[in-house]
Order: C-alpha cells, then structure tokens, then sequence
C-alpha cells in the first residue's frame, strides 16, 4: 500500500469520523466538523469515498442527502491513515551502518 497524504480538509474529517470504523451520521459529522461548509465537506467525503478511505451508506450524490447518509472510515486503511496523521510517529529510528 502506498503512502497516504492527507489535506486540511480530508485531516478534520479522519479526526472528526475517527479510526474506529463505527458509522456516525451526515449530521453528526456536520456538526464536529463546524467550519467547514455543507460544499465542501460533501465535495471532499466523495473523493475519499471514491480513494476508498470512507464508507458510506447509502451512496452520498448531492449536498442535500448529507443528513441522510452514515459515514465510517473503511478498516483496511486505518492503519494507513493513522499514519498519515501522525507522521513523526514512524518508529524507532534505524540504526547506521558502521563502516
């Protein structure tokens, strides 16, 4: 799996959903995602939906159908996104070679 890098918008909606995968509503989200816009939140959850980061249910199509609709971050890229929000946490740092 190749990295994931993650923007501003997509970030406050991984933080906002969380990595749990439990499934909260369009309002819900709406709500935890405060100021950002009903566009813009409904225009980033379809290109991650699209990535397969996000999972909804039934399909998101227009602004309106946001309440409608529950959202959980799909499983197998967790781990990926985790990492993705926590960048600094790689690891313990490999160690030199001596030469």
């Amino acid at each position: 799996m190749s990295k994931i890098n993650l923007e501003g918008g997509e970030i406050t909606i991984i933080r906002a959903l969380g990595l749990s995968g439990v499934p909260i509503s369009g309002k819900e989200l709406k709500s935890r995602v405060g100021a950002m816009g009903e566009v813009e939140l409904t225009e980033t959850l379809k290109t991650m939906i699209a990535l397969g980061y996000v999972s909804s249910t039934p399909d998101l199509d227009m602004v309106e159908d946001l309440d409608k609709v529950s959202f959980s971050v799909n499983s197998g890229y967790s781990r990926a996104l985790k990492e993705a929000l926590e960048p600094e946490k790689k690891g313990p740092p490999k160690r030199a070679r001596r030469q």
